[in-house]
């Protein structure tokens, strides 16, 4: 018993991959392997796209041979309405890859005579699949398979039937149903005996068109349960596999450069970290897109890739605009490290503009992301929307270890330290740029609210937009507050003044003590001069003195001996000792 539980825990449903960007990661595998799958929905919403593309990605990427059996299109326009996705199916039909084979059913045959099964079909389908050894089958689409048919129970029989046959035969199917009023198909029967239902809707709100794709039921696995925004292009199906990623993203310790050094130096002079977020705030013109412009041009410089998405201007009016400041984007997209995505916020719905994020990112494999701005977002009543747009956005390029930087538009009206989309929690760098009204002039000024796992300077920083970038000065703080413009100015003469002032003091005293050194010098001179002479003089007198004491006692000596008196001799030694 045991032991038979243990074979069921390591079981997993066979499954074959769809090589549909995003499904398979849905439906963590794709579809079930040898099982038939519904795909419903309503008129345009890409039913048999999928089926078309569930065949070529199997032929061309897994070896898996196809048919693809049409009850609706006719072989030549199969053809031609899928050649746009890029498919050239008539080579793979050659290379007998993929079998085509359009089967009419007259509606008034069936209610002329009464019967209906499906024998011939099998036959039909048995020889197509069993020519090419197909893996894969595609019937598009039940609903004229079966139209005509008044009578449930033999409706219903037929549905099981042809479900057990193609089970029988081992292949994987999709089975697309036109999408009924109150249920998923028009019989209400299919997505009871299909083993996976894959719902395709395509819904238009305000104007604005959006397709989705729900799995409504997989026997036998897990899947994802939430309406997933798909996108069809030139390159065929393309679905945002997540609604919401979690927390459990890698994070870097590298530190990259905002492409402004003195902003640099507020970041404890080394920047953002890799694959964080940044938002920079403000109103209308105080310069988001140009610190947003030298991001993108210092990260080319290193040799990193850098997806631009504008949502105001095209890419040729803004890369005009940053000439004005020094900074030269074009030669970057010429050499491939920058690529701009130029689109209105209104050509797509929300969760489109997700897909398109997603189908881009994907495709260019950036290192940096910008867009600019995402207050073009219609918020109003769809601010729930929005946010979680952007926190998709957010989580998808942390996954994948991209730095973001997001400009938002701020009105006067709202706090400067809040942003109309409500995302500032999701930030790990928050730049606010503000208007400092002085003495009659408009100037900016640029702080850091937050910077998470660093220091980060609390200064006001005056900037100013140069013919060389974005130069940012230190604030002067007067009584009245912060000093920009012509009151920096102002103060900057007034303290430069009074450093001429002083030194020019300093250089007084300096001249009054180089004269008061010269002239005690000068009497100094003099005094040493008269002292000289007056010692000249009184070394004279004493040498004069010294000499006549020499002649008073050899005087003495002479008269002693002329007088032959010893005792005055000797009285004269002692005179001597």
């Amino acid at each position: 018993m045991e032991k038979a539980e243990q074979n069921t825990s390591n079981m997993s449903l066979p499954k074959s991959p769809t090589g549909i960007q995003g499904f398979d990661e849905i439906t963590a595998g794709g579809l079930p392997a040898g099982r038939p799958t519904l795909v419903c929905g309503g008129a345009g919403c890409g039913k048999t796209l999928f089926g078309m593309e569930f065949l070529v990605r199997g032929a061309t990427q897994f070896n898996e041979p196809g048919v693809f059996m049409s009850f609706e299109e006719n072989n030549e326009e199969l053809i031609i309405n899928v050649a746009s996705l890029g498919f050239e199916l008539e080579n793979l039909i050659k290379n007998k890859k993929i079998v085509l084979d359009h089967v009419h059913v007259e509606r008034s045959e069936i209610e002329e005579t009464g019967e209906y099964d499906l024998e011939a079909l099998f036959i039909r389908l048995g020889y197509a699949i069993d020519s090419i050894g197909a893996k894969r089958v595609v019937l598009d689409t039940i609903e004229s398979l079966f139209a005509g048919l008044p009578n449930q129970l033999i409706l219903r029989a037929e549905l099981r039937r042809l479900f057990r046959w193609l089970k029988d035969k081992g292949v994987t199917a999709v089975i697309t149903g036109e999408r009924g009023n109150e249920t998923l198909t028009r019989q209400g029967l299919e997505e009871y005996v299909s083993d996976c239902v894959i719902m395709l809707d395509h819904r238009v709100t305000e104007q604005t068109s959006i397709r989705r794709l729900r799995v409504v039921k997989y026997r036998g696995s897990i899947h994802g349960t939430n309406e997933y925004p798909f996108l069809i292009d030139e390159t065929g199906f393309s679905v945002l596999p997540v609604t919401s990623l979690g927390l459990e993203h890698i994070v870097s310790n590298e530190r990259i450069s905002s492409g402004i050094k003195a902003l640099d130096d507020m970041l404890e002079g080394k920047g953002y970290y890799r694959g964080s977020t940044v938002l920079v705030s403000g109103t209308a013109g105080i310069g988001k897109t140009s610190i947003a412009a030298h991001f993108a041009e210092a990260a080319c410089e290193r040799g990193e890739r850098v997806l631009y998405f504008c949502f105001e201007e095209s890419p040729n009016q803004l890369m005009r605009n940053m000439l004005s400041i020094g900074i030269k984007l074009e030669p970057w997209v010429k050499k491939g490290l920058l690529k701009f995505q130029a689109s209105r916020p209104t050509l797509y719905g929300l969760e489109m503009h997700l897909a398109v994020t997603h189908k881009f990112v994907n495709e260019f494999k950036p290192d940096i992301v910008i867009l600019d701005p995402i207050s073009t977002f219609d918020i109003g009543e769809k601010e729930f929307e929005v946010k979680t747009l952007l926190m998709r956005i957010i989580d998808f390029l942390k996954v994948n270890q991209i730095t973001a930087l997001f400009t938002n538009l701020t009105s006067a009206e709202c706090s400067i330290e809040s942003s109309d989309v409500r995302i500032s929690s999701l930030i790990d760098t928050w730049l606010l740029l503000r208007d400092i009204e002085l003495n009659g002039e408009r100037n900016r000024g640029m702080y850091i609210l937050k910077s998470r796992g660093m220091a980060n300077s609390n200064q006001i920083r005056e900037f100013v937009l140069t013919n060389h970038g974005v130069e940012l000065r230190d604030v002067y703080i007067g009584a009245s507050g912060v000093l920009t413009g012509s009151a920096r100015i102002a103060q900057e003469a007034l303290e430069n003044s009074e450093v001429l002032t002083r030194k020019h003091e300093i250089e007084l005293k300096k001249r009054e003590i180089a004269r008061k050194r010269r002239a005690l010098e000068a009497k100094l001179a003099t005094i040493r001069t008269d002292f000289g002479s007056e010692e000249s003089e009184a070394i004279k007198i004493i040498e004069a003195e010294r000499e006549m004491i020499k002649r008073l006692e050899q005087d003495k000596i002479e008269m002693a001996v002329s007088r032959k008196a010893k005792t005055r001799k000797n009285s004269t030694k002692n005179l001597k000792k």
